[in-house]
């Protein structure tokens, strides 16, 4: 029997990333530097919390939106800590920050609608755009320092266009938009119908004193949604938390459909949730600091060329001039190698690799080493 199944699922591939990254775990020997996934454990104060809630029974049906006490403490941890004004009544917890980007989407979205997707771009986005029916619109940035070019976004936006993503932390660049690249995006969107979809979910793990996110720009307000999640600052991937902040109007129709689709955020995380807003994310970020400066200065001395990321816990690096694609590197470096990086291909951006360094020190020399010694076989 032949069954029709909705198109937009049929035209969305599986997670390339996800996909060699099952490669390399199934390459005997083969060091993994693959996933962007803290290597620590979720802080105990968390899991002590979650505990107590286990201990206290709660694991019944918790507000739709989160409960109230956590609300308020997102509140108050955003416009503490990042300066953003945002209600308890304008905030969703969500299940990982993928969902809070799959409720925003299917909440502005109609068929046909564009999304301009700024590549290097985690694939989320752009399959997302798809599943809802949107069209992505890629626009490269690799020719600019991975930073947006006002002119070529100009370019971009036609009638059609409904949203922006920004990404920064960027994955997989580490990059970070900076004050001069989100005023030139502010000046081109500000009296245009289109909603920017800030992804902040790296921007606590930042090396610099200068970072700014698009969620700043007040006059725009009404079509911002700012996209969080607890799995990186806080080692709590696992877990599948996040939250999204948006305008009130536009909140209200996005807990439709994450009502409807989850219907709320497990009870016995939500203390926990809460008490990892109250944790100190400096030494996390004080240890990728330390690998980010090793694996540059490696790079470097290998001869490959990358920028230096000024967030999240990835490089970006060329792939050397031999011949290949980035995923016949890869594919090359993994079985001679045995190491793993990401192709750059699958973050819609060719001639690079993604190197992740939230992998335990000895971890990273090993595979920083294998690096080197393929290398200097070619």
């Amino acid at each position: 029997m032949e069954f029709v199944l909705n198109s937009a699922v049929q035209g969305v591939q599986l997670s390339g990333i996800r996909r060699f990254t099952a490669l390399v775990r199934n390459t005997p020997g083969a060091c993994s530097l693959t996933i962007g996934e803290p290597d620590q454990n979720t802080p105990e104060a968390v899991k002590e919390a979650a505990k107590a809630a286990l201990d206290a029974n709660m694991t019944h049906y918790p507000p739709n939106n989160g409960y109230p006490y956590l609300l308020e403490a997102v509140s108050k941890f955003e416009e503490q800590t990042h300066g953003l004004h945002y209600a308890p009544d304008e905030i969703i917890l969500t299940i990982g920050a993928t969902e809070g980007l799959f409720i925003a989407f299917s909440t502005i979205l109609n068929p046909g609608d564009e999304v301009i997707i700024p590549t290097p771009a985690y694939s989320l986005y752009e399959a997302v755009t798809q599943l809802c029916r949107g069209v992505p619109v890629l626009l490269p940035t690799e020719e600019n320092g991975f930073q947006v070019d006002p002119e070529r976004l100009k370019a971009a936006v036609t009638p059609k266009t409904k949203a922006l993503v920004l990404n920064s932390p960027n994955n997989p660049t580490g990059c970070i938009y900076t004050k001069e690249t989100l005023d030139a995006i502010h000046s081109v969107l500000q009296d245009k119908p289109i909603f920017v979809l800030c992804d902040d979910v790296y921007r606590t793990l930042v090396y610099t004193d200068c970072y700014h996110s698009f969620a700043e720009y007040p006059d725009m307000r009404d079509r911002i949604i700012v996209i969080q999640s607890f799995s990186k600052p806080y080692a709590m991937t696992g877990w599948r938390a996040g939250y999204c902040l948006a305008d009130a109007p536009i909140k209200q129709r996005m807990q439709v459909f994450h009502q409807y689709a989850v219907a709320s955020a497990p009870a016995f995380i939500q203390p926990a949730c809460a008490a990892a807003l109250e944790t100190d994310t400096a030494p996390m970020v004080e240890r990728f600091r330390k690998r980010r400066n090793l694996v540059c200065q490696r790079i470097q001395a290998m001869g490959l060329e990358a920028q230096k990321p000024e967030g999240a816990f990835y490089l970006f690096a060329r792939v050397p001039s031999c011949g290949l694609d980035s995923l016949s590197f890869c594919e090359k470096l993994l079985k001679e190698g045995l190491v793993g990086l990401v192709p750059g291909i699958y973050f819609r951006t060719e001639g690079f690799m993604r190197l992740s360094y939230c992998y335990s020190d000895e971890d990273l020399n090993q595979g920083l080493e294998r690096v080197e010694r393929f290398l200097k076989t070619l």
